[in-house]
Order: C-alpha cells, then structure tokens, then sequence
C-alpha cells in the first residue's frame, strides 16, 4: 500500500521555510466514445490486450470495466491505468511523482495539468481508433471529465492539522490552479471540506482537485475515479437533453409521416412516449449501475468521503437538472402524443362515417 519517497527540507537559505515534499500527482481522465461497448467482442478480438480490472473492498464485481492496454503506448508514460467501460467510457489514470515545496508545486501543477490532459486526449483515441468497430455510435471527444488528486507522503513529525494550519493558504492555491495565493476567505472556504480518520490523516476535496495526506491514500483514489465518470455521464446526459429542448423550444419538429396517424400501426413512425420511456430506462440504468458499484455499508468513514466527493462535484444538482428536464420533455411530448391521438380518433371517425355512407349508397342503389 506504501510507495513514499522520503522527506526533505531545503538546504538553501532561500527555501529555508518552504520544506520539500515529495508525493505524487494523479490525474484521472474520462471520455464518452459512444453509447455502448461490445466487451464480448473486444474479449475475442486478438489485436487488443484486455484483462479484468481488480477491485477493492469497497466496489462490487459485477458490471466492472475492462483493464486495456494503451496502443502503442511510450516506456515513459505515466499511466497507471487505462479502462474501457461497458456504457461508452474511457477512463485514464496518470501519477506523476513529485519533490518541491508548494509554493514551487503551484507554479507547476498548471503545466503538468495542461501537459498529461493532452497526453490524455492521444492516449484516449489510441484506445477508440482500436476499439471503434465494438463501439456503438461511436464518437470520440464528445465529452470529457477530468480531476486531479495531489497526494503528500506522510512524515512522522508531521500531522494533519500541522499541515492544515501551516500550508492551508498554499493548499487552497493549487486546488484551484492558481498561482497567486487566495484570500483568507476563499481558503476557509476550500480547507472547510477537511476530512480526516486518525491524528495524521487530511483530505481535501474541492470541485477539480483534492489533497491527500494519508498512508492508506490508495484506498481512496477509485472514489475519485469513480466520481469523475459519473460527473462525465451525467453532463453527457444533461448535454443530450438540452439538445432535445432547444429543438422542441424552436419548434423545429419533424414533420410526420401520414402513416403515423394511422390507427394501430400509427407508434410505429412516432411513439413521443415510448422514445422518452426508452431514454429514461437508458439514464436509470447507467446511473443506477455506477452508484450501486460501491458498497460502504458500515464504513462510515469512507462513506463521508465519498459523499464529499458527490458534493464537490454537485453530482446531485446534475441528477435534479436531469430530472426536471425529464419533466419538461414528458410534458411536452404528452402534447403531442394527445393530439396525435386525437388526429388517429378523427380518422377512425371518418373511416366509419365513409363506411357508413357507402353501405347507405349501395341500399339506395338496389
């Protein structure tokens, strides 16, 4: 569970009161590629390497993405993890080791972001060019959900809230990418979603970023992973509604086939209804199979943790847009559903009028 570089203070006089530490940056990268992922098919397929990916404790095992190996990959790369999941999704892992002190870490966290985000996006369409012909509806970079964890290795003369009180300012700085230190009110704002378990332990979680200052930190990266592709299926989601509002609110609607108006065949060639149902079914079952993957019952610990994480990243604002959107939709297409309805009424009630009319012409003419 350990990989910690030792601990270091400067010995210039320049850096006398900004100690060096060492520690790793991870950098979790999520693409939506399509709607779905034939796993069978790219489990026969001899041109890619793919094995199970193993899970901790806290993760059930069924419905799990597939560990894949990047094309073409460089003996450099950082990556530390590269999956394809079942509903459309990539998801990359980088760790990046580091030894600076913070004020020289925020002047750099920046670059290094920038560089492995692009890293990110060739490695990210390696993956999809070698997979497309498994993939439904394919579509690279149609979204993308990125966050970025530093973690500081643990010292023994150094507790958790030493490094709160000491470095809360430089903490806060490079949760938000910036280069100049934050006012004191933003920094009580960040540093107020703290977490710790024991004396030592500090997290930090922010809406793009968190800190780490713990021993078991990797227990707790697979809560970020998982957190930022939720946030990516969620705007992916969010995106695919608001392009069925706007078309509705400009009311750019297809023009209908006159066989949609035909009693009994007529859901055919349009079904509102039956098309949101489907959607709706496509969102619950994504949503619900990455929320049910974790089980933290009786880890209460962790369970806050992870509720901070769904939080920072308003992943439930995102859910209540999704569903007021739904809303609007069933509304909307009720309307239409009603009045094409009524349309296929009205020509039952011609089609029996004519029938009649005809049958009364035939009597008169006999």
């Amino acid at each position: 569970m350990k990989n910690e570089l030792p601990y270091n203070h400067s010995t210039t006089a320049s850096n006398s009161e900004h100690p060096v530490f060492s520690g790793n940056l991870y950098i979790f990268s999520a693409f939506d590629i399509g709607f779905d992922i034939d796993f069978k098919g790219i489990k026969q397929f001899k041109e890619v390497r793919t094995e199970h990916v193993h899970v901790s404790k806290f993760f059930k095992h069924y419905h799990l993405p597939l560990e894949i190996e990047i094309p073409n990959a460089s003996e450099h790369s950082k990556s530390v993890s590269s999956k394809i999941h079942q509903f459309g999704a990539i998801s990359l892992t980088y760790k990046i080791p580091f030894n600076d002190t913070l004020p020289d870490l925020r002047t750099t966290l920046t670059k290094l972001d920038e560089r492995y985000q692009k890293q990110a996006v060739n490695d990210a369409y390696s993956i999809y060019k070698t997979i497309k012909p498994f993939i439904v509806k394919p579509n690279f970079y149609h979204l993308k959900s990125t966050y970025t964890v530093i973690q500081l290795n643990i010292n023994k003369n150094i507790t958790g809230a030493d490094i709160k009180n000491q470095y809360g300012h430089d903490i806060a700085t490079l949760l938000r990418f910036e280069t100049e230190s934050l006012s004191d009110f933003q920094k009580e704002i960040i540093v107020a979603s703290s977490i710790g378990y024991f004396k030592k332990d500090l997290i930090i979680i922010d809406n793009q970023a968190a800190f780490i200052y713990d021993p078991q930190y990797k227990e707790l990266l697979d809560f970020f992973e998982l957190g930022n592709i939720q946030q990516l299926e969620l705007h992916y989601f969010d995106k695919l509604l608001d392009k069925q509002l706007a078309t509705l609110y400009e009311r750019k609607t297809q023009s209908l086939p006159l066989l949609s108006y035909m009693p009994f065949i007529g859901s055919r060639y349009f079904d509102p209804i039956g098309d949101l149902n489907r959607l709706k079914v496509d969102i619950s079952v994504i949503t619900e199979r990455l929320e049910s993957s974790i089980k933290l019952g009786g880890e209460t610990y962790f369970s806050e943790i992870y509720n901070l994480i769904i939080k920072q990243l308003d992943l439930r604002s995102w859910q209540k847009s999704i569903d007021k959107k739904l809303n609007i939709i069933k509304e909307i297409r009720y309307v239409y559903q009603n009045k094409v309805d009524a349309n296929r009424e009205d020509l039952i009630s011609i089609l029996i009028i004519t029938l009649i009319m005809i049958e009364v012409g035939l009597a008169m003419m006999k």
